[in-house]
């Protein structure tokens, strides 16, 4: 199975600055108990926004880099869209794959991903990047919403959408 994960805030905002809207521990632990041990696809802005642009340990990491001579250290590296699609499909055969980002990469690959882990932050985060809103697409239904919770001083809601309308990776 492919999925997407993250989260966003009132406002279907994921990022500035090439950074986090919030620093949710909760989240976080989610986010880390889902993807632990299993594939995550990223672009490359996402793995250079990561502490040192070290890979998330304890998983495959596969990096899409637009330019050939972008390979970086401890990662699978991609250089096409195409075969990044065909990357995510090879792995989902056997193991569970996680985008993880950024907003380019969750946009293209968004019809092709069987569901979508996406925690509602109930806060503006003043992002300057934005993610598609699944309650207004009429490819994704929401399967599983959990209760508003506090993560640390801010509301936040686990929810899953499913997509009824895969569209199948050549």
């Amino acid at each position: 199975m492919i999925y997407q994960i993250l989260n966003c805030d009132v406002k279907y905002g994921i990022g500035k600055k090439n950074g986090l809207l919030f620093r949710l521990p909760l989240d976080m632990a989610f986010f880390k108990e889902k993807t632990l041990g299993h594939v995550v696809c990223m672009g490359e802005n996402t793995l250079l926004s990561f502490p040192k642009s070290k890979p998330l340990k304890d998983r495959h990491n596969v990096v899409l880099s637009q330019d050939p001579t972008h390979n970086y250290e401890e990662v699978e590296n991609v250089h096409d869209f195409l075969g990044f699609l065909r990357m995510m499909k090879h792995y989902s055969l056997k193991d569970d794959v996680f985008v993880i980002g950024g907003a380019s990469i969750y946009r293209q690959t968004l019809p092709y991903v069987d569901g979508v882990y996406l925690t509602k932050v109930n806060k503006d985060g003043e992002a300057e990047v934005f993610y598609t809103n699944l309650d207004e697409n009429p490819s994704f239904e929401l399967v599983e919403e959990g209760e508003e919770i506090m993560d640390g001083d801010i509301p936040i809601r686990f929810t899953f959408y499913k997509n009824i309308a895969k569209k199948e990776i050549e």
